[in-house]
Order: structure tokens, then C-alpha cells, then sequence
């Protein structure tokens, strides 16, 4: 549904309160999205290439890598526009297809790091059966169930959100269109629309959330039951990237979504929610490779390194 309200679309403010950091900005979400493409796109291609990695941790990390591809690319080039020039124009269908996928790929990537968790909590504590219950058509029911339910989601929550009575100055105070910035800039009830993303957000953050710390408050139970420090370490290396980076994604989530109604918070938050946006995508890459020594060795594979490490170790004994 086309609101006629906004026709010609709308102003995305982003970050124009500080002309002198616009500039700086715009280096440094460049960089973050070249990051993004060529790490994301290297552990697709990892997992894709290499049978080592043919398994359910690396299934759904690359299900993961190409979700931040995804949103990344879906509002990335718009900004870098606005963050170097004067125009910071987007039109109404444009600023649609953002909330759309922002929807959509967001609640698709809390429910994935879900999945994730409940993978990983198999893993550890229960190792014998880990490859009975985790078995590939489970790992696409689980993959199918998350993009649908951000899919669901997204459907449900754009209409009413683009169908809101829109000020006429049309001025977006952030640098993406997506449902809090639309609610603020609307000049009718949205009580409806704060309902809406109230249970959204119980939804799709608490309640995923909770089953993450449900799943390792399970795992650190197990671990402290073996009380062992080689099973300390082998849980540290199953679980400690992942853990990482529900972290790193939820304490910015909310910080962006949750946050106290005052302008204070908001122009913080927009801080939080540029680094949401364009940083966790170009560190996800960084924080599975650095510390997951098989994803090193099968990049060493691809570049044909590690045969020939190993040819020189046996010409050397």
C-alpha cells in the first residue's frame, strides 16, 4: 500500500548534524562493507569448497554470512550517497525495500543465532548423538524455519508502518529507514505501530535470547559436571565465536531498540545502530576465522598452502 502522503519519498538525516564527522564516516562504512563482502563471501565459499566443512556449524554460519551480506548491501550504497554528498533524498519505494529487508534479514538472523545456540548445546552435551539428531534435513528445516519466520515477520510489520500518516518535512532522524525512525516521523496514532513492535520485540529478541542463555546456562552446567580442563577447552572452542558474537549482536540490538524515549538516547543510539549495521557484519568474518583453527586450515586448502606446508615437513623428516 502506497502512502500518499509521502510521495516523493523522504530525507534521511543520518548523520548531517555532524558535517565534519560525515566524511570520516563515509571512510570508515566504506571499509566496514568491503570487510563484510570479502570476509562473508570467503567463509561461503569455505563452506561451500571444503568437505571438511561440510557440516551443520558451517551450514549455518554460512546461512549467517550471506544474511550479512544481504542486509548490508540492501541500505550500505544508499548511505555511502548520503554521507558524501548533499542529497540525502530516498524515495518511497526505496525507503520500503529497506524496512522490508531490514525486517525481514534482522529477525531472520535473531532466530538463526538461536538455532546456532541449540546446535552448539548439542555439541557439548550431547556429543554421541550429535550427528543423529543434528542431521542435514534437521539443519534445513531449522535454516528454512528462520528465514520464514523473518519473512512472516516483515510481511506483518511493513504494511501498517508504511500505511502511517507521515509529517509533511518528510525528514528521517536516522540513516535507515526502519520501523522506530518511521513511528517517530509519523504525525497520527501510532499506538497501533508501538504495540506492534513492543510484542515484535518480545518476540524476536527476548524470547530468542532466553533460549541462548537457556542453551549455554546447559552447557556450562554440563562442563562444570566433568569438571575437567580439557573439556573446558574443547567447550571454549565450540562455543566461544558463537558466544561472541550473540554478544556483540544483542547488546547493540538492545541498545537500538530498547531504549528510553528521549533525544538524548536516539541520537546515541543511532551510534549503536550504525554499528550494528555496518560493524557486526565486518567483524561476524573476523571473530570465526581468528579464532576457529579449521576455517584456518581450510583457507590455507584453498590457497593451496597447506599441502605444501605438509611436503616440506616431510622432506624435512
Amino acid at each position: 500500500m502506497v502512502n500518499q502522503s509521502s510521495p516523493v519519498g523522504f530525507l534521511l538525516l543520518g548523520f548531517s548534524e555532524y558535517p565534519g564527522l560525515e566524511r570520516i564516516l563515509f571512510i570508515i562504512v566504506l571499509i566496514s562493507y568491503l570487510l563484510t563482502l570479502v570476509g562473508n563471501t570467503l567463509i561461503i565459499l569455505l563452506s561451500v569448497l571444503d568437505p571438511r566443512l561440510h557440516s551443520p556449524m558451517y551450514f549455518f554460519l554460512s546461512n549467517l554470512s550471506f544474511l550479512d551480506l544481504c542486509i548490508t548491501t540492501s541500505f550500505v550504497p544508499q548511505m555511502l550517497v548520503n554521507l558524501w554528498g548533499p542529497k540525502k533524498t530516498i524515495s518511497f519505494l526505496g525507503c520500503s525495500v529497506q524496512l522490508f529487508t531490514f525486517l525481514f534479514l534482522g529477525t531472520t538472523e535473531c532466530i538463526l543465532l538461536t538455532v546456532m545456540a541449540f546446535d552448539r548445546y548439542v555439541a557439548v552435551c550431547q556429543p554421541l548423538h550429535y550427528p543423529v539428531i543434528i542431521h542435514s534435513r534437521l539443519c534445513w528445516q531449522l535454516a528454512s524455519v528462520a528465514w520464514v519466520m523473518g519473512l512472516v515477520q516483515s510481511v506483518v510489520q511493513t504494511p501498517p508502518t508504511l500505511s502511517l500518516p507521515f509529517c509533511p518535512h518528510r525528514q528521517i532522524d536516522d540513516f535507515v529507514c526502519e520501523v522506530p525512525s518511521l513511528i517517530r516521523l509519523s504525525c497520527g496514532d501510532t499506538s497501533f505501530n508501538e504495540i506492534q513492535l513492543a510484542v515484535s520485540s518480545v518476540v524476536f529478541l527476548v524470547m530468542p535470547l532466553t533460549l541462548i542463555l537457556i542453551s549455554y546456562g546447559a552447557i556450562a552446567q554440563a562442563v562444570l559436571r566433568i569438571n575437567s580442563a580439557i573439556a573446558w577447552r574443547k567447550a571454549s572452542g565450540t562455543c566461544s565465536s558463537h558466544l561472541l558474537v550473540v554478544t556483540l549482536f544483542y547488546s547493540l540490538v538492545i541498545s537500538v531498540y530498547l531504549q528510553p524515549k528521549n533525544p538524548y538516547a536516539q541520537k546515541r543510539g543511532k551510534f549503536f545502530g550504525l554499528f550494528y549495521a555496518v560493524g557486526t557484519p565486518s567483524l561476524n568474518p573476523l571473530i570465526y576465522t581468528l579464532r576457529n583453527k579449521e576455517v584456518k586450515r581450510a583457507f590455507r586448502r584453498l590457497l593451496g598452502k597447506d599441502g605444501v606446508s605438509r611436503e616440506s615437513r616431510g622432506r624435512a623428516a
